[in-house]
């Protein structure tokens, strides 16, 4: 995807290509996860992201809403790369998603599974492990994802963390659970232990596309109206957590 724009440089109308590039934590294995899904260029934060963001891009930061820092990380960057170079060249896209997101998209993917027993049913969120506090943060999801998807068994489980899926789907049996939804809270598809039902993945690639250009639209439509290319982001909230 490129995004094309026209800007007015005194009496002249010049025609700005930006690439569009994608970059994500852990959510999405460092970008990783998202290569198939997406047509746009995928990386992480580093020295990736610093080579595609030579030309003129818009960049999505692709997080659901657990990684508290990848927003920072990425300006950073992106001011570094600005230096001595035309205002609007690198322009930085809101967030793909939020938590509040996150929790009505579990919610819909656990809906979609049939299953038998809803009674006897549980649904196990599984995302990569990440920080204590963004770990933390995937139990509350979980709280919130339980409200109004009727289910009263709602348990988390962390790929390469404490608990791992195989425990998780433990803990399920252990309360009573007779069928066990195996749902992502990431872009990355967790391995779905025998015996227990895959939910398939959050958003459907067309679904995906979709945001992306309407993050991108945000993005152009922000600098187009107000000059803001959404470099200016607050620090990193990995540092302000104090326990």
């Amino acid at each position: 995807m490129t995004a094309v724009r026209t800007e007015t440089a005194g009496s002249a109308a010049v025609t700005m290509r930006r690439e569009v590039v994608l970059v994500g934590g852990h959510e999405s294995g460092y970008g990783g996860a998202l290569r198939g899904l997406c047509r746009e260029m995928v990386t992480g934060v580093g020295s990736g992201l610093h080579a595609l963001t030579r030309g003129p891009a818009v960049v999505v930061p692709m997080t659901l809403g657990r990684d508290a820092g990848v927003v920072a990380d990425i300006a950073r960057v992106l001011r570094w790369n600005s230096r001595e170079r035309e205002p609007g060249e690198l322009l930085l896209a809101p967030p793909l998603a939020t938590v509040d997101h996150l929790v009505g998209w579990i919610r819909a993917a656990a809906r979609r599974v049939a299953v038998p027993e809803p009674e006897a049913g549980a649904v196990l969120i599984v995302a990569p492990a990440a920080t204590a506090d963004e770990d933390a943060e995937l139990f509350r999801v979980a709280r919130l994802a339980r409200e109004h998807s009727g289910c009263h068994r709602v348990e988390v489980a962390l790929i390469g963390g404490d608990p791992n899926v195989a425990e998780g789907v433990t803990r399920c049996r252990l309360l009573g659970a007779r069928q066990v939804v195996v749902v992502p809270a990431s872009f990355v598809e967790p391995a779905t232990p025998p015996g227990t039902i895959a939910s398939g993945p959050l958003l459907s690639p067309a679904a995906l596309e979709e945001l992306i250009g309407q993050r991108v639209t945000a993005a152009e439509h922000r600098w187009d109206e107000h000059h803001d290319d959404g470099l200016v982001v607050a620090p990193s909230a990995r540092h302000d957590h104090h326990h």
